[in-house]
């Protein structure tokens, strides 16, 4: 057996399904979409005591010499956020190399919890997960809920030391020697004060979580399925991009599982793509929520959706309140709320940055190459220089929202806090 995956899903696949089972031999795992992966090895530590040397990686390009070289019978596929074309072009790879190619249930990889759960997945990377998982917590911690966050394998460093991770504070994220890409992800649920666990081994990570928490939130990555089976399964669909909920893996698997719904960044999305995913939920999720393609935006729970929770743990879900006030970010220059930015500074790492001059000897080159100006003094094409455009902090952070220009010489709007986060309200009385 291969294993064909992104050091995320495969591990967390053949820990439930093939690990410990001596009728499958897992002869490796295969890597891509992360940098740097291939080349390492899963470890015995994690792999069980049937694989004493562990499990190596390979990149996924040798497929077919992997398959020949251990005369493998199966392929079983293990990332996301793919086309399903991708997905079939692998398959036929895989084919006509002389294996099998499989996928795996949802049902076959979700962990049962003894706490109430709720997912939040996509049907693409970029959807609105994060904003999304942490309005949904809000309204947890408003019900006097302790929540525990489960966010998607980001397997950057060692393995073994992050088979199981906690986060409540900074300084754990600092213990961990947490990348950028991690921290981008965790800080803003410290700054809320939701306690935050992630790493390799999910059983045991929902152990821990259950030992501490009264619900869990699953965070999911790109588009991918729950590691956790989920109570009330939410997913987020951009109308920015209508027809992705149908074209990519497993992000349709999501569309289709669905209890709710929820049709993002209605404020800045043209009407028509609106109304196209609308129209995809209806026809390929008739028994779950169907989203409201209102300019601000609400997406409605059915009266008897399929899963099932106490109305205490989850008060309106889906949310029919403003987001918190306080949403992980930096003080608005308009004056907005403030927040915590630990989370978009980046923090240099030695593996990372070992070739990286010092920032004394970086300042130092730029003031010799006239790029930066010295304490006091004026650059000497000044007077040359036209003025540089300020870009709005919106834009330096990637975030946008639709402004109607209006008519000449008319006030431009300003658009509330909700379309600066891409949220949306949640119901009339909050819409405008």
């Amino acid at each position: 057996m291969l294993i064909a995956g992104a050091a995320g899903r495969d591990f967390h696949n053949f820990n439930l399904v093939y690990r410990g089972r001596e009728e499958y031999e897992v002869v490796a795992f295969t890597a891509t979409q992360i940098p740097d992966i291939a080349g390492r090895v899963y470890p015995a530590e994690l792999a069980g005591e049937l694989y004493p040397d562990g499990i190596p990686i390979e990149a996924e390009d040798e497929l077919e010499a992997l398959i020949a070289k251990h005369e493998v019978d199966e392929v079983g596929f293990a990332y996301s956020d793919v086309t399903h074309e991708h997905v079939m072009h692998l398959a036929s790879r895989a084919l006509a190399a002389g294996a099998s190619f499989k996928l795996i249930s949802p049902a076959d990889t979700m962990l049962t919890s003894t706490r109430p759960s709720v997912a939040i997945c996509a049907v693409r990377t970029g959807s609105g997960k994060s904003q999304t998982t942490r309005h949904v917590a809000a309204l947890l911690r408003e019900s006097g809920k302790r929540v525990a966050v489960l966010r998607h394998p980001m397997p950057y460093g060692d393995l073994t030391k992050q088979a199981v991770q906690r986060f409540e504070r900074y300084e754990d994220l600092d213990a961990a020697d947490a990348t950028i890409e991690e921290r981008e992800e965790y800080e803003p649920h410290l700054a809320e004060g939701n306690l935050v666990f992630a790493g390799i081994d999910y059983a045991a990570i929902l152990d821990r979580a259950e030992q501490e928490a009264d619900v869990i939130l699953w965070d999911g990555g790109n588009n991918d399925t729950p590691f956790v089976k989920p109570n009330v399964h939410i997913v987020v669909v951009d109308p920015h991009r209508p027809g992705h909920e149908l074209r990519y893996h497993p992000g349709e698997t999501n569309l289709r599982m669905a209890d709710v719904c929820v049709v993002n960044k209605v404020d800045s999305a043209p009407q028509e793509g609106i109304d196209a995913v609308l129209d995809s939920i209806r026809a390929n999720n008739p028994r779950g929520a169907r989203g409201q393609g209102e300019r601000r935006g609400r997406a409605d729970r059915p009266a008897g959706s399929r899963g099932r929770l106490d109305r205490q743990d989850l008060r309106g879900l889906p949310a029919r309140r403003r987001a918190a006030a306080r949403d992980g970010l930096r003080p608005q220059a308009d004056g907005g709320p403030e927040g915590d930015d630990r989370g978009l500074r980046r923090r240099a790492r030695a593996d990372r940055d070992a070739d990286r001059p010092a920032q004394a000897d970086r300042l130092r080159r730029a003031r010799a190459a006239g790029d930066v100006q010295a304490p006091g003094g004026r650059r000497a094409d000044a007077g040359r220089r036209p003025a540089r455009a300020r870009p709005h902090r919106r834009q330096s952070i990637g975030l946008s929202a639709r402004v109607d220009p209006g008519a000449p010489g008319q006030r431009r709007r300003r658009p509330n806090r909700q379309s600066r986060l891409g949220l949306k309200a949640t119901s009339q009385a909050t819409s405008r």
